[in-house]
């Protein structure tokens, strides 16, 4: 996992977060297809993200913190938050990253970003 990598993740995020950021009302409340809104999607990804994050910083075995439905408004913030937060939690040292491959797990969140920005552009 190198820099670069890290980089074009958190350009990815932030490019996304800022179109749910940009999006009228009605188009964050349009169903995608396996969930009810744009909205709820990027709020799923966001959640994921913040799983992620978690389990590098905690371990496998902490329990998991819901990210909040703060509105369909909120979306395009909660998401920029979760993907820097995922970040921060693979370039600092843990104990639980001895067990993660953090290049994998880097290379699969950037994966849903792209999967999520593809359905709902």
């Amino acid at each position: 996992m190198g820099e670069v990598a890290l980089a074009e993740f958190v350009e990815s995020v932030e490019r996304l977060a800022d179109r749910f950021r940009a999006m009228p009302q009605s188009r964050l409340l349009g169903p995608v297809p396996g969930h009810t809104s744009r909205a709820a999607a990027a709020l799923e990804l966001a959640q994921r993200l913040a799983d992620w994050a978690q389990r590098v910083e905690e371990g496998p075995q902490a329990p998991a913190r819901a990210i909040l439905d703060a509105g369909v408004f909120a979306v395009g913030d909660q998401l920029a938050v979760a993907g820097h937060d995922l970040v921060t939690a693979l370039v600092t040292p843990s104990p639980y990253q001895g067990g993660l491959d953090t290049g994998e797990l880097l290379a699969r969140a950037a994966a849903a970003v792209g999967a999520v920005d593809a359905l709902c552009g």
